[in-house]
């Protein structure tokens, strides 16, 4: 649906376990990393749509496959890219790359928020627009 984000993320010890390679929750980490980026890339800063708005996105669903490990000191490509579009809900579509090589995938429902209350809500339509 949507042009796809990359942002390289580098493997530090603090992202490995006892095996040596990426713990599988981090995936997730590097996944919000690429979200956060492919945001302010379009010019949607979270902490500035918060104060303007009053809303604000947080994840509401996940699904990740792994499918090969990255280990300490590789460098990552990992992308977003919008897949649906929803009036209170959109889902990214994500990938952590090693070059040419999948290693994780996933999708990511974020969902809007009223800040304050914390109620679901409508995505504001300026938003949308950037997303979109």
């Amino acid at each position: 649906m949507g042009a796809i984000f990359e942002h390289p993320i580098r493997v530090y010890w603090e992202d490995t376990d006892a095996g040596g390679i990426v713990f599988y929750a981090n995936y997730l980490k590097f996944f919000e990393r690429a979200r956060t980026e492919w945001l302010r890339s379009l010019g949607i800063g979270q902490h500035a749509l918060r104060e303007t708005t009053g809303g604000m996105f947080v994840v509401s669903e996940t699904t990740v496959k792994y499918h090969r490990p990255a280990k300490l000191d590789d460098c990552l490509r990992v992308t977003a890219t919008l897949a649906e579009s929803g009036r209170a809900s959109l889902v990214i579509a994500q990938q952590a790359w090693l070059g040419d090589t999948l290693l994780c995938e996933g999708t990511i429902r974020i969902g809007w928020v009223d800040a304050t209350t914390m109620k679901p809500a409508r995505i504001p339509s300026s938003v949308l627009e950037r997303l979109t």
